[in-house]
């Protein structure tokens, strides 16, 4: 049916005035009504207008109903089904996807002849289709809105026709008014209503025009429905680059034009919107030349340079268009709508400056959000602690990552590089609280690691021994150890943190020191002290008064041991481990670094930490007081967790700087990432326990998962190389490793060996054998550079040259990868890996014990075994906290398509 349009347009056009673009006597019929977006829009639409959709298709799903607030909308196959069932409408609202859009379109215009309206919220419709649309739409004399836009609505009808301008609430953002909206954006258009109401400014009719390459409603026909609408005094318009839609148009009334998408023009494809992108000439500052000329003004509005005149104003930031507005409207010697209802200023709703001193104009006041939000907030403030989303894990890590360029990896964004060069107690703490923890908590952790490596008197050393005597390697001695420190064995620890963190949640403590904070505050029922007091046959125990001595010696602050001291009583070694563990984990836990679990489970770890290391100390060496001759107090209250180490490697007090290659060692093999055997092994013991109530947290079997994943090539490895090393060195007479004075020729002892080695790969290439590897030498993960290096040996080597420190194994191994290269046993220069790092400096550290035979070979086997199992249990305590917090159910099993049987 053909009908006339209005004269003076070369093409058809329906609207006249802006008032019949959304009217109450529309009837609207939804293509795809029940789609995902549909579903959602629809209901709050024909509520809002007073129930105008009379129905809606869906192939197949015939016969069904949309439910909306204002009753059940019919659901037919196809548009005839709903004409025959004797529905009229007047406008098509269309949610088809891009392919279907057109023929969609000819199916609406085909079948009623009273159509008048279309409006395209899909986007992405094809140019060729786009083209269609419009030929078949001004054949039968129907008008486009769209496509990829949010539709149409009008404030004085409350009508909303297809999309979601307003919101879901479009009766808060539609406020009755003068002002008409005509936006390239569908979301901004209804942010545009919302500022234009903050400066009192209220809406005639808001049109979504979208922004495909095609719009089909532009600028041209929205200023002649505007010119002819008696409730529009004026208009706003959001403009993007590309297309000429508005250039030379006669808006005829005031007009602020927002001209965005500079940065569009560095692209070189389209973003966002499809059409959003510039040929020439059409930029955004081409259409904010067009505007300035249209209104004649010298330059762009803003709060500092308010260039305005009668005919509009150019701004670039919604933000500005309210008060450009208000300037262009005072000049035609119009007032606002309606009293302003706010402003634009931030309102913070929350906010948290951490204590840092701000200036007065950063330090905004925190303002009563609007409900729900309010009490959304409220309840925020309640909660304690990260809250970490669920997710499968398998093969993946929240605290781990290895960076695939450069192959080093790093724990909650510390890398092992920088990790190596922290005081060890720190790296102890990382894993637990995701941050590096500050001197008075590294003492402390100090403190509770101490009172826990001595095992004498504990079943724990029975069952380590007997582990030893049966040959087990240090991993199974571990496991031994690690098994025993069950959920009893710390239910009280456990139970006495949760009571700190009840107890000091909502006093505003931000930190574990609370220097000054006062302790009147706290209320303790009975119940609650006898949590923290040691019982009667905890008499004999000496470690409490040890502990709290240690601290004090330390200078250590803690308001969590003030508490505990405040008793009135004797205070058990679990209410001060757990007071220690606490002061570690607030900071983190009030910022909502960590969640509540990982801050409760904290002496379980504590506990571990020190029992895993005093296992690898044979039994013999636990004395009541004493640990390998060392008193308890001089270890509670002077060494760290290094000297510990370096204790139970060497079986001696360390001197000087003699624990820091240990310390260096250890923090370079904290992780290998997720994928590594021992970090699998932890996750896997972790998932199997199913979903993580308090009831079923085992972290000591996470332990004990990594360490029954550690063997003597994944974690004794470093052994190897020592053997290896042994034997090029022996009856070389070597007197001092570190002494670059050595007097041996490395290059020729390297260049020897080399040749040996090519000799034996031809010799086992003509018997068909394999050549046997070299430890320490290589690895896939660096093949096929001419010249390769393990990033973690390059650390240690530069390490070492500025501290003018010498390595006579290192060197070696380094004249050894050359010469191999040079004699043709290798393609390239092989790199030296992490285990020979770990084989030349514990030798070095443990030559001259095993020259004077105070150490046998087994030893350094045991010591270079157990230096990786302490860097690895820290690795291990993340990957088992953020499997805690993190995984789901069994998340690391392997699908059932993904399993092969191999015969």
């Amino acid at each position: 049916m053909y009908r006339q349009g209005i004269e003076g347009f070369s093409y058809y056009l329906g609207i006249r005035s802006l008032d019949q673009v959304a009217a109450r006597t529309d009837r609207v019929c939804v293509l795809n009504i029940l789609g995902g977006e549909s579903r959602t829009v629809t209901p709050v639409s024909h509520a809002f207008s007073g129930g105008n959709v009379v129905f809606g298709t869906a192939p197949g799903r015939g016969a069904q109903v949309l439910k909306t607030p204002a009753g059940d909308v019919p659901v037919y196959n196809n548009v005839r089904e709903g004409l025959n069932a004797g529905h009229a409408f007047n406008t098509g609202v269309v949610y088809l996807p891009p392919a279907g859009v057109r023929d969609g379109v000819a199916e609406l215009i085909r079948v009623n002849p009273a159509l008048e309206k279309i409006i395209i919220i899909t986007e992405k419709v094809a140019v060729h289709d786009a083209r269609e649309i419009r030929a078949i739409a001004q054949a039968n004399g129907v008008d486009v809105i769209g496509g990829n836009c949010l539709g149409v609505a009008d404030s004085w009808s409350r009508v909303r026709l297809g999309g979601a301008l307003g919101g879901d609430h479009p009766d808060e953002s539609l406020r009755k008014g003068t002002v008409a909206i005509f936006s390239n954006s569908g979301g901004f258009t209804t942010t545009i209503a919302q500022y234009l109401a903050t400066a009192g400014w209220g809406t005639t009719t808001l049109i979504s025009s979208g922004k495909d390459v095609y719009i089909h409603y532009a600028a041209r026909d929205f200023a002649h429905a505007f010119r002819n609408d008696d409730r529009s005094k004026a208009a706003v318009l959001y403009v993007e680059p590309g297309g000429y839609y508005e250039h030379g148009v006669d808006f005829g009334k005031p007009t602020v034009a927002c001209v965005v998408g500079r940065w569009k023009s560095k692209l070189t494809r389209a973003v966002g919107h499809a059409g959003a992108m510039a040929g020439t000439g059409d930029s955004a500052p081409d259409k904010e030349r067009w505007f300035r000329e249209m209104f004649e003004v010298d330059g762009l509005f803003t709060p500092e340079t308010p260039h305005a005149s009668k005919k509009g104003a150019v701004v670039v930031n919604i933000a500005d268009i309210p008060a450009a507005l208000t300037a262009v409207m005072a000049l035609n010697g119009m007032e606002p709508d309606f009293p302003p209802t706010g402003s634009l200023a931030l309102k913070p709703w929350m906010a948290n400056t951490q204590g840092i001193p701000m200036p007065a104009e950063l330090d905004l006041p925190v303002v009563t959000a609007m409900e729900p939000y309010a009490g959304q907030i409220q309840g925020l403030r309640q909660q304690i602690g990260a809250v970490i989303a669920r997710q499968g894990m398998k093969d993946a890590s929240g605290a781990s990552v290895m960076d695939p360029k450069t192959q080093v990896t790093s724990v909650h964004g510390h890398s092992v590089l920088d990790m190596a060069l922290e005081p060890l107690e720190a790296n102890f703490a990382l894993p637990l609280v995701h941050e590096i923890a500050g001197e008075n908590d590294r003492a402390l952790l100090d403190v509770a690691v101490a009172a826990e490596v001595n095992l004498v008197g504990d079943p724990i050393l029975v069952a380590v021994d007997a582990a030893r005597e049966a040959g087990n390697a240090p991993n199974a001695i571990m496991a031994a150890a690690v098994s025993i420190v069950g959920p009893r064995r710390v239910e009280r620890a456990l139970a006495c943190t949760r009571a700190l963190i009840d107890l000091f949640a909502h006093t505003g403590l931000r930190d574990g020191q609370g220097e000054g904070f006062d302790l009147s505050t706290i209320t303790v029922d009975d119940e609650t002290r006898a949590l923290f007091l040691a019982r009667p046959d905890e008499a004999d125990d000496p470690r409490p008064e040890a502990m709290m001595q240690a601290v004090r010696d330390r200078g250590s602050r803690s308001v969590f041991l003030r508490f505990v001291e405040s008793m009135g009583a004797r205070p058990s070694r679990d209410a001060i481990l757990a007071a220690i563990a606490t002061t570690i984990a607030w900071g983190p836990l009030m910022r909502k670094r960590i969640s509540r679990l990982t801050a409760e489970t904290l002496p379980w770890y504590l506990r571990l930490y020190g029992v895993m290391v005093g296992a690898s100390i044979e039994a013999p060496h636990h004395q009541h007081g004493r640990l390998h001759g060392i008193p308890r107090q001089e270890r509670f209250s002077e060494w760290t967790v290094a000297d510990l180490c370096y204790l139970a490697i060497t079986g001696k007090r360390a001197e000087g700087d003699e624990a820091r290659p240990l310390q260096l060692l250890i923090g370079l093999l904290i992780s290998n990432g997720p994928g590594a055997i021992s970090a699998q092994g932890a996750k896997g013991a972790v998932a199997a326990d199913g979903p993580q109530t308090p009831a079923r947290v085992q972290i000591n079997k996470g332990m004990a998962g990594f360490l029954t994943h550690t063997g003597f090539s994944h974690g004794g490895n470093g052994f190897e190389g020592m053997a290896f090393l042994l034997d090029r060195f022996r009856g070389r007479g070597l007197e001092d490793p570190t002494d670059p004075n050595h007097g041996l020729d490395l290059r020729a002892m390297a260049m020897e060996f080399a040749r040996d080695y090519k000799a034996e790969k031809r010799r086992a290439k003509e018997i068909g054998q394999e050549t046997r590897a070299l430890p320490g030498v290589h690895h896939p993960v660096f093949r096929g550079n001419p010249v390769n290096h393990d990033p973690r040996e390059r650390f240690i080597a530069q390490f070492m040259e500025e501290r003018g420190e010498y390595n006579i194994f290192h060197a070696f191994y380094r004249e050894l990868v050359q010469a191999l290269y040079d004699v043709g046993a290798s393609p390239y220069v092989f790199c030296v890996n992490i285990d020979a790092v770990i084989a030349a400096l514990l030798l070095a550290l443990l030559w001259r014990d095993y020259r004077t035979g105070a150490l046998t070979e087994r030893d350094l086997e045991t010591a270079a075994f157990n230096v990786f199992l302490y860097g690895r249990m820290i690795g291990a305590a993340a990957e088992i906290d953020d499997h805690l917090n993190r995984g789901r159910n069994m998340d690391t099993r392997t699908p059932a398509s993904a399993c092969r049987y191999v015969s």
